[in-house]
């Protein structure tokens, strides 16, 4: 066990009588400070951040032994004694970079209004900083700690970045081939960047963990568990049917435009989605094996 936990739970109990009941109490912290640390280090804290931060969720042990159990806190309490102030350099970040965007939509639409016919490479051009720009922000937000959540480990805010920004792209793309409908290649790709955001928001989410810190816990009202988080092997399937019913999806993309024309794509696009909606459907409220009489 990381040993900063013993030294820091001997420190919030000094000056307390190590009475039988105390005594239970700082076991039962213990243990509960070890899981909460184990969740932590596997989020990419450093052991020692991690014993540090467990134990100063746990406020003043000494009100967990009075006679009289104090009231619970409320919300705004409790959001303001674990309050996490954003990052200056993430601020900075976040601020440049969303100005970046913000320029980019704004020179699309200059473009659209003023020059006739707009450059599809110039809508795309201006599309992709924006989509990179944003994909970017949603990455670096995920990646810090805030008052309620853990920081999301580096791979998953990388791919919820990518996801974001490809689904940008992938709208940029379109309206550059509205543009110029002669540029097949420009659907063709969107098609593709579009399906593969799509699959990747949904292998994230299939596989999405807690992170939530321990106050949030007690703060919220229990929610039931969903089925993908009692049964992973839902989990693992939905992802496995998702990526078949996008993966086939495309490639009827790939044949109407060839073949139909570009506009039945559109038709394929909408099949894969109520394709997954229904299967998420299915596998998130239709009853278990071991449910059915």
């Amino acid at each position: 066990m990381n040993t900063d936990i013993h030294r820091l739970l001997d420190e919030a109990f000094a000056g307390i009588e190590m009475t039988p009941a105390a005594q239970d109490l700082k076991e039962e912290i213990r243990a509960n400070v070890a899981a909460q640390v184990d969740d932590l280090v596997a989020a990419g804290v450093s052991p020692a951040e991690a014993a540090q931060r467990a134990i100063a969720e746990l406020g003043d042990v000494r009100s967990l032994l009075d006679d009289e159990p104090a009231a619970p806190l409320g919300w705004e309490a409790l959001s303001a004694r674990n309050r996490v102030r954003p990052k200056p350099g993430f601020v900075v970040r976040t601020v440049l970079l969303s100005v970046l965007a913000a320029g980019a939509l704004i020179g699309i639409l200059l473009a659209l209004l003023l020059l006739h016919p707009a450059g599809p490479a110039l809508v795309a051009g201006l599309g992709a900083v924006a989509a990179v720009s944003l994909g970017v922000v949603t990455a670096d937000a995920l990646l810090q700690e805030t008052t309620t959540n853990h920081p999301l480990p580096a791979r998953r805010a990388v791919g919820f970045g990518l996801a974001t920004g490809g689904t940008l792209l992938a709208l940029a793309l379109g309206g550059a081939f509205a543009l110029a409908l002669d540029q097949l290649w420009l659907v063709i790709l969107a098609a593709v960047l579009l399906v593969a955001s799509i699959a990747l928001f949904s292998y994230l989410g299939a596989t999405q963990t807690n992170r939530h810190k321990a106050w949030i816990h007690g703060a919220m009202t229990p929610m039931p568990p969903n089925r993908f988080e009692t049964d992973p092997e839902a989990a693992a399937r939905f992802g496995i049917y998702t990526a078949v019913i996008w993966f086939v999806t495309l490639a009827a993309i790939v044949v109407l435009v060839f073949t139909a024309g570009w506009w039945w794509a559109p038709v394929a696009f909408v099949a894969g989605l109520a394709a997954m909606m229904l299967l998420l459907a299915r596998m998130l409220y239709a009853p278990r094996s071991g449910d059915r009489r």
